[in-house]
């Protein structure tokens, strides 16, 4: 059984997105300026995010010059939705919805058409195919001319106006349609268990319509570009500062786990640390601790995680734990070592010589838990880091934490006095160099090293392999 949190999980589709593009929330974006201007009036977005909460205002997509007159889709720093027209003294349109899920694919359609003579359809949003209420209904004024589609600058992921707001976390199957309203039906369908699902949009794309799949992985503002144009217009997006690790494969038909921004522990600290780079990276922050999206109750799972610091002061701890109340330190994997005995952890339990050493800058450890024996085996750069008191490894079969009393998650737990910072990679997007790109047995996950280990298959943390093992 596996335990995903709301939004758009999507299992299976006949319509599969491979690609998506993750934003770091600093100084990267795509941007155009039209040779012609299109329709002002009327036009739709469609996109797929996977977005970071509680952060400050991020731009989904603006357009404009850099005077200030902007019109532009973000999320506030309440993690609302806004459509502003900058150049309408009551042109703010706010979505009531609250979006802080991060672990959720959402779909959003923005359908726009200011010569409606009815305010409230000049701008509409929807959310997986439903239609959002709107909390701030300053509509613009009918036969307003925005700035889309406009001879000026637009971007994706940051605000036109000096180039701020910036984006943080995934987007995927970007679409933007010149000249025509259109309705959720156009970008996506319910499955057969009311689940809602991508299709390929087949209409037209007006003038200056595009379609970013975001498959590919150079820099440039043409068809080998991350900007890529799939729409058949040719209308490529520049990059800025999104390099060759941003493309990334968690997507909606694929959903990844990430760590999870909006987890406290419930007993000893429950600060939280820093977490960036599309919610794969982290940095202590006094005694602060994590867990990843996704949790899993049975089968043999894989993750990696590259330790920049090296161990500071015994730190990080890192392994699985459970659901729920656990202590920020109790987890099976590591715990501080005393002296030379670098021990382990299995629940309140400690393993004396659980591991072969210290860890050192850069060192890249690889977990493979193993819920059907309920054993964890760490790698550290590829090669067996198990020690002498757990060289088959951490046997956790006759703990509080056996796999029938709860969910696994991927754990990170630190103190006030280890300053590091650490980037895990659970086979959806990667901050830090792979050059082997291992994927598991059934072909998902982008890792250093191989998921299977003495022949035994284990997986990445994602909604296709949830689906069947989790």
């Amino acid at each position: 059984m596996a335990f995903l949190v709301g939004g758009a999980n999507t299992l299976d589709s006949s319509y599969e997105i491979d690609n998506s593009l993750r934003f770091n929330g600093a100084n990267q974006y795509l941007s155009i300026t039209p040779g012609s201007a299109g329709n002002r009036r009327t036009f739709t977005i469609s996109c797929w995010l996977k977005v970071q909460p509680e952060a400050s205002s991020r731009a989904i997509i603006s357009t404009g010059d850099n005077s200030g007159t902007n019109d532009y889709v973000y999320f506030t720093s309440a993690d609302k939705i806004k459509f502003s027209f900058a150049t309408e003294s009551s042109g703010d349109v706010q979505f009531a919805p609250i979006f802080r899920d991060p672990s959720a694919w959402y779909h959003f359609v923005f359908a726009v058409d200011t010569t409606q003579g009815t305010a409230a359809n000049r701008v509409k949003g929807y959310q997986n195919g439903v239609q959002m209420t709107v909390s701030n209904d300053s509509y613009p004024s009918q036969n307003y001319d925005t700035a889309f589609n406009n001879t000026v600058v637009q971007r994706i992921g940051a605000r036109s106006y000096s180039a701020t707001q910036y984006y943080d976390g995934y987007m995927a199957d970007f679409v933007l349609v010149d000249g025509s309203q259109l309705t959720p039906s156009s970008f996506g369908e319910e499955n057969d268990n009311g689940v809602w699902i991508p299709i390929q949009y087949s209409g037209s794309y007006g003038t200056n319509g595009f379609f970013l799949k975001f498959q590919q992985t150079g820099t440039s503002q043409n068809s080998s570009g991350i900007g890529a144009d799939s729409s058949g217009n040719d209308n490529h997006l520049s990059v800025t500062s999104l390099g060759a690790n941003s493309p990334a494969i968690d997507t909606p038909t694929n959903n990844y786990c990430t760590l999870n921004i909006l987890y406290k522990a419930t007993t000893g600290s429950t600060a939280r640390p820093t977490i960036s780079n599309g919610m794969i990276s982290v940095a202590r922050i006094a005694d602060s601790s994590t867990q990843g999206t996704f949790g899993v109750a049975n089968g043999k799972w894989y993750f990696e995680v590259r330790v920049n610091n090296g161990q500071v002061n015994g730190y990080p701890q890192i392994g699985w734990s459970k659901a729920g109340g656990v202590n920020n330190g109790q987890m099976v994997g590591f715990h501080t070592p005393d002296g030379s005995n670098y021990r382990g952890k299995t629940g309140s339990t400690v393993v004396a010589n659980a591991f072969d050493g210290a860890l050192s800058a850069n060192d890249i450890l690889g977990f493979y838990l193993d819920l059907d024996n309920e054993t964890l085996i760490v790698h550290k750069n590829g090669s067996d880091f198990m020690g002498s008191g757990a060289s088959s490894g951490l046997d956790f079969s006759s703990t509080t934490f056996a796999p029938d009393t709860g969910f696994f998650h991927p754990h990170y737990n630190t103190n006030a006095n280890s300053a590091h910072s650490e980037d895990f990679n659970f086979g959806g997007a990667i901050s830090f160099t792979v050059s082997s790109s291992n994927a598991d047995a059934n072909g998902y996950g982008n890792f250093e090293y191989s998921p299977t280990l003495s022949s035994t298959n284990y997986y990445a943390l994602c909604t296709k392999n949830l689906a069947e093992f989790g």
